[in-house]
């Protein structure tokens, strides 16, 4: 069956970076978009980053972009964000998930993703 694992979370200071990890299995990743999300307290969920099936397009939200990047390993399976500079905004949980259908550009509605792993915390302080 599909499954996402993230992992890479943890509590940071202001300025630090962290590199968060999506393994997953059931599935050949490269096939599809696959995109990074998060939600605080109180929050939606929002959009970071996506990075297309295929040739691996990437699209970064304006708060993200300069400091996260997203890539994938195919042979591991696995989608990675590295994140430089974080903020204390930055403090959210981390999704990774699977866009429905193969080789459709991800976007940023979290409603056209279909499978989602179970988040790893992530804290910066300042």
């Amino acid at each position: 069956q599909v499954q996402l694992v993230e992992s890479g979370g943890g509590l940071v200071q202001a300025g630090g970076s962290l590199r968060l990890s999506c393994a997953a299995s059931g599935f050949t990743s490269s096939s599809y978009s696959m995109g990074w999300f998060r939600q605080s307290p109180g929050k939606e969920r929002e959009v970071v980053a996506t990075i297309n099936g295929g040739r691996g397009t990437t699209y970064y939200s304006d708060s993200v972009k300069g400091r996260f990047t997203i890539s994938r390993d195919n042979a591991k399976n696995t989608v990675y964000l590295r994140m430089n500079s974080l903020k204390p905004e930055d403090t959210a949980v981390y999704y990774c998930a699977r866009r429905n259908g193969i080789a459709v550009p991800g976007g940023a509605n979290p409603r056209n993703y279909d499978y989602w792993g179970q988040g790893t915390q992530v804290t910066v302080s300042s």
